[in-house]
């Protein structure tokens, strides 16, 4: 998970604080030295560490905080402010040209992901009704253009390549091509090297001089640390990048880079990759990540996700059928498939406020949903309209057919009972989002 490590540094310095009833300004300078460290240890850039704890504690210092009822609460509060504002203060979304095309460069070190994540981009904006476009203009590293045909195929976007030639002519021509057939983003894959140097940022101006692209994006490896902040600076002085897309950021338990970018380059990280799936691209929140660290859990972002797979005839169906309490065991089959479109199910729970902690030793294994769901496709039709009928026979007829023990099929029986239960209370507003995520109301064995 993201930032770990500093969460849990954070979370030990700020229960200090909790504790005391009366802070005084003493209390407030140890704790924010403990904040800086706990930064510091994330590798996050010397400067911005000390900045960031000297205006956490100018404001927490302050009369209206240390005469509070809840100072503690209130340094907290600060700190979650200033960490936000750290990390652009909110999400930056991409600009769109007055003319279509919109062209996204996209630059980077290469083993940064650059290639992978113009397919993860090309796949969110086709989701969002867009027609996008990948270009193939890295001509020097093998199998380049090839890779990015496979992911532009599993992304179901084309791409556009002429082969080993001129970048600067690829993407010319890649422009007129898409003003023809109607494609209203342009995503340029540009050529990566193991380091800076003239050769590589001469073509990406050279590029960047054909095409005037409206968003110049540089992809970044989270996992390389403080490097990673400096490439950035160095892109930045020599380009002019407009935002940044991290990648790896849930392999990095530290999360440095994330931290210092904004601060350093001046340029706000707009996309996170966060594994390697096509749709494991997320638009970059800062005041949700902040939240995430402090253990404040990211429900907002949980809700988009069951958003992005909610079916809303179904979840219609389903809001009759608890009205008439018809719920049966299809009803559950299609709501367990729901939560499995969310991604891993632990790092669903881990946006739970209070959840991540709870179920970072824990191995959530999501084989065991797919077990789960055999059982329920190893009754007949009647048996998943009224469960009622399952008696002793007829669940270790169930139980041989799946490879699973009866005492297997009683846990998803009395799971089913109190999802019934729960789905009875839900009533209002908001209630079919609640609907698509029945493995958050309780355990999923």
């Amino acid at each position: 998970m993201p930032f770990e490590g500093l969460g849990d540094r954070l979370s030990a310095a700020f229960k200090r604080l909790r504790n005391k009833g009366k802070l005084t300004e003493k209390d407030v300078k140890e704790a924010m030295r403990e904040v800086r460290m706990a930064l510091l240890e994330a590798d996050v850039n010397y400067k911005v560490a000390k900045d960031f704890t000297a205006k956490v504690t100018e404001r927490a210092v302050g009369e209206d905080v240390l005469e509070s009822l809840t100072p503690g609460q209130q340094v907290v509060k600060i700190v979650n402010e200033e960490l936000t504002a750290l990390m652009g203060g909110e999400h930056r979304r991409i600009k769109s040209a007055p003319k279509p095309p919109t062209i996204i460069m996209l630059c980077g070190l290469q083993g940064s992901g650059k290639t992978t994540h113009a397919g993860k981009l090309a796949y969110m904006l086709k989701s969002e009704g867009k027609r996008p476009m990948l270009v193939a203009c890295d001509i020097y590293r093998p199998a380049a253009i090839q890779q990015l045909q496979v992911v532009g195929g599993k992304a179901g976007v084309p791409v556009f390549e002429m082969g080993q030639t001129d970048p600067v002519k690829i993407s010319k021509e890649a422009i007129k091509h898409a003003r023809d057939h109607g494609n209203d983003i342009v995503i340029i894959d540009t050529a990566g090297r193991l380091h800076i140097d003239e050769v590589l940022m001469d073509e990406l101006k050279n590029v960047k001089a054909a095409v005037e692209p409206t968003e110049i994006m540089l992809v970044v490896d989270a996992m390389t640390g403080q490097d990673a902040v400096n490439v950035a600076k160095s892109f930045d002085d020599a380009l002019g990048i407009d935002g940044v897309i991290i990648t790896k950021l849930d392999g990095d338990t530290r999360g440095g880079a994330a931290l210092s970018i904004l601060s350093v380059t001046g340029k706000p990280i707009k996309f996170m990759g966060t594994g390697e799936k096509l749709e494991n691209l997320e638009p970059f929140h800062p005041e949700r990540m902040a939240s995430r660290i402090l253990g404040m859990g990211d429900v907002l972002s949980l809700i988009e996700k069951a958003e992005q797979q909610l079916d809303e005839r179904k979840a219609e169906e389903l809001a009759k059928k608890l009205e008439k309490n018809s719920f049966d065991l299809n009803d559950l089959y299609e709501q367990f498939q729901q939560v499995k479109k969310m991604g891993p199910l632990k790092q669903v729970l881990s946006m739970l406020p209070g959840v991540e902690k709870q179920i970072r030793d824990v191995d959530v294994d999501d084989r065991q949903l797919d077990k789960t769901m055999s059982i329920i496709l190893s009754m007949t039709p009647a048996e998943r309209s009224k469960p009622d009928v399952l008696n002793a026979s007829r669940k270790r007829r169930i139980a041989a057919g799946c490879g699973m023990e009866v005492s297997d099929i009683n846990r998803l029986l009395k799971q089913y009972d109190q999802m019934r239960q729960m789905m009875r209370q839900m009533t209002g507003k908001g209630a079919k989002r609640r609907m698509m995520m029945p493995g958050l109301g309780g355990k999923l064995r």
